[in-house]
């Protein structure tokens, strides 16, 4: 089932002809994003609560396959498993939880090399975790070449470096989000590309295709306590194509971007419904995913380019986008989803009549078709979509 034939899906036709059931095992499952439609900053949205107390069994676990997906990637899953548990009154599971990097752990070829990450909270442990073995942060590339790090005049260190000998060259970037000083990551990471990885003289020629590039969470904005939407790792990423380009005249080139609105996020995320939906006792397929999200750019379109690749999926055409046939070769899943049905809520980015413009351009995935950028519902806040997923399913 593709958008353009949701119109058989509504409640409308159901009550035409007089259909009406109800399952005790449904047939289908939750995608949750977090930021704007579970919370605002560390403040839990008021229907929180009450809604996903319609989720719980009589013994307190979740009774709908449900998983958070997030373009957060601060955080350890097993953290933002503990603070969902907190805010929505019951265990969420390590395993129901989808960070945007939680996706680079099927990039095995890129986990022995040495890798620069970059981003906030223990990014050491992420990256670990994730399966990299081999990494430096912006903080330690700094340290053994201080001369490169020059914007803040207090700082300045002419010593060219590396200061260690055995420095080793990077062999490629991974970026889980947004740093801390924009301006150092930005210069030491333009660095690293025009030098192949070792920036102790400038090059002659500029290499290109640069060294590997896996960036995770594409959001130009999100929503926290402030009223208005604050910049994103999508921003940072814009700032960092236009100087590689602006110093080098060519563009920069993404290994893999993940995260929504990336297939490659969405693909994962079924594979971890699947395995919840076992985990709760639910042995059957589950046929319709709901995605539920703030972000026209990144959970509408994300959402609505993943129910794109399972009409593809569905008639044997597999899938043209960046990694997607490679990835569902390596781990042999198979999706029993027939379609990805996005819900928008207002609670975070997305505000209906309002002259800010907070849609931007998902510029990493052209041709954008009209209809991508289109949810399939607008709802008030996470309480209606949940209410309106069960009516879809004629579940209770």
């Amino acid at each position: 089932m593709t958008l353009v034939n949701l119109f058989l899906r509504q409640p409308e036709v159901g009550r035409f002809f007089g259909i009406r059931h109800f399952s005790t095992k449904p047939k289908f499952g939750l995608l949750f994003d977090i930021d704007g439609v579970i919370v605002r900053g560390r403040t839990v949205l008021p229907p929180v609560p009450k809604a996903f107390d319609r989720l719980r069994d009589p013994n307190g676990k979740f009774r709908v396959p449900t998983v958070f997906v997030t373009n957060s990637g601060n955080a350890l899953r097993s953290q933002k498993a503990s603070d969902l548990s907190r805010w929505i009154g019951f265990q969420v599971e390590e395993e129901q939880v989808v960070m945007a990097h939680s996706p680079l752990q099927m990039f095995k070829q890129y986990h022995e090399k040495q890798f620069l990450i970059s981003g906030q909270g223990p990014v050491k442990a992420i990256a670990n975790e994730l399966g990299f073995k081999n990494t430096i942060t912006i903080e330690e590339l700094a340290k053994n070449f201080p001369s490169l790090d020059y914007i803040d005049v207090s700082k300045r260190n002419p010593r060219c470096g590396p200061i260690d000998p055995d420095f080793p060259r990077i062999e490629g970037i991974v970026m889980f989000g947004e740093p801390k000083a924009w301006e150092t990551s930005l210069q030491l990471m333009v660095d690293l590309l025009i030098t192949d990885g070792m920036p102790t003289n400038m090059p002659l020629d500029i290499p290109h295709p640069h060294i590997p590039v896996l960036a995770c969470n594409m959001d130009l904005l999100w929503v926290a306590e402030a009223p208005i939407p604050r910049y994103g790792h999508g921003a940072y990423l814009l700032c960092l194509e236009n100087l590689y380009k602006k110093v080098t005249g060519k563009n920069m080139v993404y290994t893999a971007l993940v995260g929504k609105p990336s297939e490659v996020t969405y693909h994962h995320s079924n594979r971890m419904l699947l395995k919840h939906a076992k985990s709760i006792g639910i042995d059957h397929s589950i046929e319709t995913i709901y995605a539920v999200g703030d972000n026209i750019n990144t959970d509408v379109f994300g959402a609505n380019l993943y129910d794109k690749y399972l009409s593809r999926y569905a008639r044997g055409k597999g899938s043209k986008s960046q990694n997607m046939e490679s990835l569902i070769g390596h781990d042999g899943t198979k999706s029993s989803a027939k379609a990805c049905i996005s819900i928008l809520v207002e609670t975070g980015v997305h505000k209906r009549d309002s002259e800010f413009i907070s849609d931007h351009s998902p510029r990493d995935f052209l041709p954008v078709e009209e209809a991508l950028c289109k949810p399939a519902f607008i709802v008030d806040d996470v309480g209606c979509a949940i209410d309106l997923a069960f009516k879809e399913e004629k579940f209770d």
